[in-house]
């Protein structure tokens, strides 16, 4: 009883801290006068500048289905594109019953199995009930901040932003679960099937990996078109709701499982493998139930959430920037793209299969197969809805090149114009190629097939030092490739426009970077089940070492091939873990290069957003302020730039202490005579429950630095500043996260190379060698890098982006060059403000929110370096001899 009172005050007194400072963040934004601005209308559509009143008056629900505006063509392709939403998660379904009817194995594998999908369970559980009363408290905020904005309509705006951040939150805890729990059912189904055969075994992971890919494609696409149903071109306001609420329970879903699954992981491969010489899995190792369940609660439950926010904010840019540039067809053309892309991965994921005799090599050929098909479905499908959709009429010549309008520029007998404009579908196709030439490069420097994992390999035979200098070189060179090829996919997105418009317009080259994320995007569920088959894989390889018998084979010949199955199965699973990290490292930096001219347009606009278009020339002139020879702007870049390596600095602290913890445990735990000879189970729970208190303690810290730290630099040094640094963390961000997530994953694979040698320690290969000892300390100083810190950037920076965009309005006026060029601009061309801004410069408001929002980043850092304290023995003193059994 003392333990649920003691949990429920914990909670209490969690939930009470954030609705403080969400609390304070409230008032600031009713009070926003005092910070030089009125609340702006946020009710005009974009491209309705010219009467914004009528279209304020004549809003309704479901306005589409009346609307002129829109074709009987166009609200069909609405309905199929939520028919498409439907058939995707039916299509997971059929998947669903596929896999449970599967093989289970033995009693003894389904006892092990069933022993991880408890515990990933029991965690996923406990973080629900932390973070729950947190999304309670930003319902009633989003609600509260957009109602008293005001405006016509204010009741039905704001509960629609408000209920679609419930539900893109919902949706997003809800791929991570189901994921996760699919995950944890389908290793059991794939352990068994490799008793069979290579093909049955592939086939099986890839289709339980396909389930959460599944739904994250139809829950994003069912999400942002009934939204689009419900406000038709008032859809914004509740779009950035939906993204917002993905977002954050990405970045707790991914914090907390990247800390959960490598304290177990490094726990159990330091006292198993190298102090023990046991194996990974060994049933006698304390840490091996909670390593498998951190494989499921990380790799499944935390990247699918990722993936899916990412789904989530890319869809959010594109139909925002699309309503600004082209009107409602550069709303529903991603919404078309994103269907097809549905349809795409349906087909394809459904051909990944193999014959019964097969290896790492034959497996990356199937999955790539697979996502080649996937691709080239969507290629030829948004090109051909491009060429059906993308007409447009009107008074004057367009004079785009003939790439553009494919020669299609006709004038007509009344002398207006008609063409067919194809450059949204060309920055899609841009998207689709960085997609396949990320794979490619992430699987060229991470794969056990090519010379970087090799490298890395071949320099253990000189020990531990050589094999962290290799790895280190490997993710550095890795990060720069990456680098180049994002720099080429946005320069060739950015041409796109550039090249065929005599006036650059910028809320275009933004609209284009955003397709291009779409494109890249467009295969979400063939990504996924790639992700999510790395821990299937990895789980079903623990579940084979711990449960397979002898006597349940025909011969011991049968059950190495299933065991080298399944080791197989594990390094593709860690190749395709670090090629699905590169996608998702990518489509942030192109989701926060989008919302970056978002926020752009919020200063332009006095805080109003993009409700109404932006002047060009009042565009132009506020990006001119952000020069890098502005002392704030670079104050901000150095800032920013240096969060992505505090962040990643606290969640590896983070790591190491839990991890401390469990060796402590296993250590003492591997003491107990009866325990090491097999004759007495484990405590598994005790370094399930260890890892667990630990990830919830320990997410609290990152997740207020992500959140506060851009409110705290915009308080401090105005926009200017909040800009730098915004700019600072997307590039510092994406190289950081790439040199991590690429340098573990060859570490790792380096591992499975070496530990598939015959064992032979007098020739210093396979397992038990000091080559195996030197390639483990390589695999454990990358596994909180490439599994938590690495990953969790990639929330970081939207959470950052998306905060940002947010409380802009609130710091307008303390920035005098800013004041001044909106006011003149506004005046100049005559863009309209509610209020002219007023330069405020220190005043109590200010000074309030800077005193309080730093200590507490201060706590938050303070936190992550307190020292680890000892842990007390929990085994009973008499089974403890004096010196340890090796």
């Amino acid at each position: 009883m003392r333990h649920h009172i003691s949990h429920s005050f914990r909670i209490f007194r969690k939930s009470a801290v954030w609705g403080f400072f969400l609390a304070m963040f409230l008032g600031l934004a009713i009070w926003r006068p005092s910070f030089g601005q009125l609340p702006t209308n946020t009710s005009a559509p974009p491209a309705a500048a010219a009467a914004p009143t009528v279209a304020e008056s004549t809003f309704h629900y479901f306005s589409f289905l009346s609307d002129p505006k829109f074709t009987s063509g166009e609200r069909a392709a609405l309905f199929i594109s939520l028919g498409v939403a439907i058939a995707a998660l039916l299509y997971a379904g059929m998947l669903v019953r596929q896999v449970r009817d599967a093989d289970k194995g033995t009693s003894k594998m389904q006892e092990i199995a069933s022993a991880i999908r408890d515990g990933a369970n029991a965690y996923l559980a406990r973080q629900m009930r932390v973070v729950a009363p947190l999304i309670v408290l930003l319902v009633a905020v989003l609600f509260l901040t957009k109602y008293l904005s005001g405006g016509d309509h204010a009741v039905d705006y704001a509960f629609g932003r408000a209920a679609a951040f419930l539900v893109g939150a919902i949706f997003s805890a809800t791929v991570g679960f189901v994921g996760m729990r699919m995950a944890t059912i389908g290793n059991l189904r794939v352990a068994a099937a490799a008793r069979t055969g290579f093909g049955k075994a592939l086939m099986l992971g890839y289709r339980s990996g396909t389930i959460t890919g599944m739904l994250t494609d139809g829950l994003g696409l069912l999400g942002g078109t009934l939204i689009f149903m419900t406000y038709g071109e008032h859809a914004y306001e509740a779009l950035l709701g939906f993204g917002f609420g993905g977002t954050l329970l990405a970045l707790f879903m991914r914090v907390g499982g990247g800390i959960f699954t490598k304290a177990a992981d490094v726990g159990a491969d330091l006292v198993g493998k190298i102090e023990k010489d046991i194996p990974e899995d060994d049933p006698r190792n304390a840490a091996t139930i909670a390593d498998n369940v951190g494989d499921n609660v990380g790799d499944c439950a935390g990247m699918a959430a990722d993936i899916f926010e990412s789904y989530e904010v890319t869809i959010v840019a594109a139909m925002i920037l699309g309503w600004a540039s082209f009107g409602h067809k550069g709303v529903l053309f991603p919404i078309l793209v994103r269907a097809i892309g549905v349809v795409g991965s349906i087909i394809s994921t459904y051909t990944v299969r193999a014959k019964a005799k097969g290896n790492v090599a034959e497996a990356m050929k199937q999955i790539n197969k697979g996502f080649l098909i996937g691709s080239a479905i969507s290629v030829i499908g948004f090109i051909l809805l491009g060429l059906g959709y993308l007409s447009f009429s009107g008074a004057a010549n367009p004079n785009l090149p003939g790439w553009a309008t494919l020669g299609t520029v006709a004038q007509n007998a009344d002398g207006s114009w008609n063409w067919l404009d194809m450059r949204p579908a060309w920055t899609c196709l841009i998207g689709i190629i960085l997609c396949v030439v990320l794979n490619k490069v992430t699987e060229y420097f991470t794969g056990t097939e090519y010379s970087p994992a090799k490298a890395i390999k071949q320099s253990t035979d000189t020990g531990h030092g050589t094999t962290i200098i290799e790895g280190f070189a490997v993710g550095y060179e890795s990060a720069m490739m990456t680098g180049i090829v994002l720099c080429v996919a946005i320069f060739s997105s950015v041409a796109i426009y550039t090249l065929s418009m005599a006036t650059v317009n910028p809320i275009f080259i933004a609209y284009g970077v955003a397709m291009c994320g779409i494109g890249m995007l467009t295969l979400t569920g063939n990504t996924v089940s790639m992700d999510v088959f790395g821990p299937i894989a990895d789980n079903a390889n623990g579940i084979a070492e711990m449960g397979y018998v002898q006597d349940d084979f025909d011969s011991k010949k049968d059950m190495l091939e299933a065991r080298q199955t399944l080791s197989d199965l594990d390094a593709v699973g860690n190749t395709t873990k670090a090629v699905t990290k590169g996608v998702a490292i990518g489509s942030a930096v192109i989701a926060a290069v989008s919302l970056y001219a978002s926020f752009i347009t919020v200063i332009g606009s006095g805080g109003g957003g993009e409700d109404k278009p932006l002047p060009l020339e009042l565009f132009n002139r506020v990006a001119g302020t952000l020069s890098v020879s502005s002392p704030n702007l670079l104050i901000g870049m150095l800032i920013g730039g240096g969060i992505p390596f505090l962040f990643s600095a606290m969640l590896i602290r983070a790591v190491g202490r839990a991890a401390y913890m469990n060796v402590q445990e296993c250590r003492i735990q591997f003491r107990d005579k009866a325990i090491w000879s097999g004759e007495k189970r484990p405590d598994y729970a005790r370094v399930v429950d260890i890892c667990t208190k630990a990830a919830q303690k320990e997410l609290v810290g990152p997740a207020i630095l992500g959140v506060f730290t851009p409110i705290l630099v915009g308080f401090l040094i105005g926009p200017i500043g909040l800009a730098g640094f915004l700019a600072g963390a997307i590039v510092a961000g994406q190289l950081l996260a790439s040199f991590m997530c690429n340098s573990g994953g060859a570490w790792d694979n380096a591992k499975k190379m070496v530990e598939d040698e015959p064992r032979n320690p007098a020739e210093n290969t396979g397992k038990g060698s000091e080559r195996h000892k030197a390639s483990v300390t390589g695999d454990t100083v990358g596994d909180p890098l490439k599994d938590t810190a690495g990953p969790a950037i990639n929330p970081l920076l939207k959470v950052m982006n998306m905060v940002a965009v947010l409380a802009i309005p609130l710091m307008l006026g303390y920035d005098r060059l800013i004041v001044d060029t909106v006011n003149k601009g506004a005046a100049e061309f005559g863009f309209p403000l509610t209020k002219q801004l007023v330069y405020v410069g220190l005043d109590p408001a200010r000074a309030i929110v800077i005193l309080v929002i730093l200590p507490l980043i201060g706590w938050a850092i303070w936190q992550s370096r307190r020292s680890m304290g000892p842990l007390q023995q929990s085994i009973p003193e008499e089974n403890v001899p004096q010196t340890s059994a090796r």
